[in-house]
């Protein structure tokens, strides 16, 4: 990993710190009823998105999910956009129509979270497909978690990319819950990646905390997608500080969960790390958390002062399909 220099260390620690001021931001916007519908937050998986998405390019493409926010600021979409969708303000990334399950930028390779468990699989072959035939060397990470990984469509996709050696990489967040079921009860493997045997592919599972491990993984599953070898599975396992949307009371949650989330947190693992080894300092560490909040100041500031769409947009953007 010696190509992570201290600059490219510092923009991951941008996305990272972003990600949770966007997610703890949302939370309090949501808890002053200023944000319609349902927020499902990120917080706690930092490290995945970002670790990820950094090996990525705009030219590449990402399937999210519900809990999609941490992917889209991962992948460079503007989070006053994002902030001003979650408001449902005509000023959003989808002009306020989509709000936050529906976040997408095609520009940035981001094909849109997605409330459907399991949806982007499907999505993910089709942009597989879409490079394959092209001869480009674009890959498609696609983000789904521990929930998603027991519908049919996942495993369709999985088998189909196999086959038809598609560059496509599965990131499953298991964040240990779907919803409130725990993933030890709902899975019968013990990891979610020993699945990737039975479609013939490199299966990983790896600390979805440690920002460096998840890079790793990513690093070879992405290069051999350019290398036109065919999908790979990576499971990352981690946690999300709040519940499963905003409203759920975490009940479920035991004082020991509460005690490993913070003992595992990934921002503060990856800050320890780079001072441990005198990557970065405190001094520019700080700076960064300076730099997260006032962008998000200035993102909710534009949402709040952005109009809502007006009537006669009702009827645009609306595709209707007659048999």
């Amino acid at each position: 990993m010696a190509e992570l220099n201290k600059e490219k260390l510092l923009k991951i620690y941008e996305r990272m710190r972003l990600i949770r001021q966007f997610e703890d931001r949302a939370a309090e916007q949501f808890a002053m009823g200023k944000i319609p519908g349902f927020v499902h937050l990120y917080a706690g998986e930092e490290a995945i998105a970002v670790g990820v998405c950094t090996l990525l390019t705009d030219a590449d493409f990402i399937t999210s999910t519900h809990r999609g926010h941490g992917h889209c600021i991962a992948k460079g979409v503007d989070e006053k956009a994002m902030m001003a969708e979650l408001y449902g303000k005509a000023t959003g990334a989808n002009k306020g129509k989509g709000g936050s399950m529906h976040i997408a930028d095609v520009d940035k390779g981001m094909l849109g979270a997605n409330g459907i468990v399991g949806a982007g699989g499907p999505l993910a072959c089709g942009s597989g497909l879409m490079a394959k035939v092209k001869g480009t060397d674009q890959v498609t990470i696609c983000f789904f978690g521990d929930g998603a990984s027991e519908q049919g469509t996942m495993h369709e996709s999985m088998n189909l990319a196999s086959i038809w050696k598609l560059p496509v990489v599965f990131v499953c967040e298991n964040n240990g819950f779907a919803q409130t079921t725990p993933s030890r009860y709902h899975c019968a493997a013990e990891d979610i990646a020993e699945r990737a045997t039975a479609y013939s592919m490199p299966g990983f599972a790896v600390d979805g905390t440690d920002l460096f491990a998840v890079y790793e993984a990513a690093t070879e599953a992405i290069a051999r997608a350019r290398r036109g070898e065919g999908p790979t599975l990576i499971e990352c396992k981690a946690f999300r500080y709040y519940g499963h949307f905003q409203g759920d009371n975490l009940s479920y949650y035991t004082d020991a969960d509460r005690a490993n989330q913070q003992a595992r947190d990934p921002i503060e693992k990856f800050k320890k790390r780079v001072l441990e080894r005198g990557l970065l300092t405190e001094n520019e560490l700080a700076a960064v958390d300076t730099w997260a909040k006032e962008s998000l100041d200035q993102a909710v500031k534009f949402a709040e002062e952005s109009p809502y769409p007006t009537p006669e947009q009702l009827y645009t953007d609306v595709y209707v399909s007659y048999p």
